[in-house]
């Protein structure tokens, strides 16, 4: 029988540090947003930007002042935008990478190990150098790395379970096998491409970036973002039993197999639509479930909210500093992001004090 994890591990314990913690980043996450509309590289005072949106939302001010032109161009059509997408990218992201964590009882495992970023990047490929964006316009790299990140969901769940019973070992083997063979087919489009102009879009995309961010976007693709994380953060009792595994699960009365595919197909749905939005940005569903669960634990009924809050709160500030930290420029969110999380992920990894193990911390 697996060992029993332990649900109360962690530095913070105690309902009531979590009712605080929760509370806390409620209004951690309030304020970046208030703040980091304020940065960018071109110099608005805080009055300005707030009369601006005072005046978008209630409709208070001088609208020859604020209803167009450059304050409201920067502040509701490229500043706005890119931070309510950094918090719906964030969160999903994390989450998505804790709910894959469950499924394989594997902690290195997200949207990468799975193949799931793969089946994306592979589809943007697609679009971009095989002439589909010049075809259905400039969405089409975006949707199709959507598709290709959903096919790459079914295509794991049905390899894992031929001739058996889907595992998280077998859904793991499977994800690593079709990451591979998708990078392979995205490799060799590129080598036999010949579009310099489709070869920079894909570079870009895959970057990641959070400045092509657009209300049309956001509308469509925010609502399915929080519902879908709602629904992951009120399983927490199902996510708890699969660290427990499969056999000790089914005396329990409940079945992982149908649970696991349609969390699956769900974090899939978390990544394709953060991918059409922003591209490919790593680390974040990585990173952050590991470091709330250094503070608070293993238990996903504390995990999945506190990070939620903590990948949306990050990328904010991560975008942030995309923008400001060289004059005049932005860095690609997805470099910034891995020069964060690559370190700090090592860190974990060589540090005595923590271990990468469900029942430990």
């Amino acid at each position: 029988m697996a060992k029993k994890p332990d649900l109360k591990s962690g530095l913070i314990h105690g309902k009531p540090a979590y009712i605080v913690a929760i509370f806390v980043m409620l209004g951690v996450l309030v304020l970046s947003i208030l703040s980091a509309v304020t940065f960018g590289s071109v110099k608005l005072t805080v009055g300005q930007v707030y009369s601006e949106i005072a005046y978008k939302l209630f409709r208070v001010g001088d609208p020859e002042i604020y209803g167009s032109g450059v304050l409201h161009d920067i502040v509701w059509s490229i500043r706005l935008p890119r931070i309510i997408m950094a918090v719906g990218v964030g969160m999903s992201l994390a989450l998505s990478g804790r709910i894959l964590h469950a499924i394989v009882k594997n902690p290195l495992a997200d949207p990468y190990i799975l193949g799931i970023s793969s089946g994306a990047t592979l589809g943007a490929t697609v679009a971009a150098l095989l002439g589909v964006v010049s075809a259905f316009g400039t969405n089409a790299m975006g949707i199709f790395a959507f598709i290709g990140a959903l096919i790459v969901s079914f295509l794991v769940q049905i390899i894992a379970s031929i001739g058996n019973r889907s595992s998280s070992i077998r859904l793991l083997l499977a994800g690593t096998a079709l990451s591979s063979v998708c990078s392979a087919i995205s490799n060799f489009i590129v080598y036999i491409a010949d579009d310099a102009e489709g070869m920079r879009s894909i570079t870009f995309w895959l970057m990641g970036s959070l400045a092509g961010s657009k209300w049309e976007e956001i509308t469509f693709c925010l609502p399915i973002m929080i519902l879908i994380s709602l629904f992951f953060i009120s399983q927490s009792r199902v996510l708890n039993l699969m660290l427990l595994g499969d056999d000790v699960a089914v005396t329990l009365g409940t079945d992982l197999t149908r649970w696991r595919r349609l969390y699956m197909v769900l974090s899939a749905v978390l990544v394709g639509l953060a991918v059409y939005c922003t591209g490919m940005i790593g680390f974040v569903g990585l990173m952050i479930p590991h470091v709330v669960r250094i503070l608070f634990g293993t238990d996903h009924k504390r995990l999945l909210p506190l990070s939620a809050l903590t990948g949306a709160v990050f990328l904010i500030w991560a975008d942030v500093a995309c923008r400001i930290i060289i004059p005049k420029s932005e860095v690609p969110l997805g470099i910034l992001v891995s020069a964060i999380g690559a370190p700090c992920f090592v860190y974990l990894l060589i540090s005595k004090s923590y271990g990468f193990g469900e029942g430990k911390s």
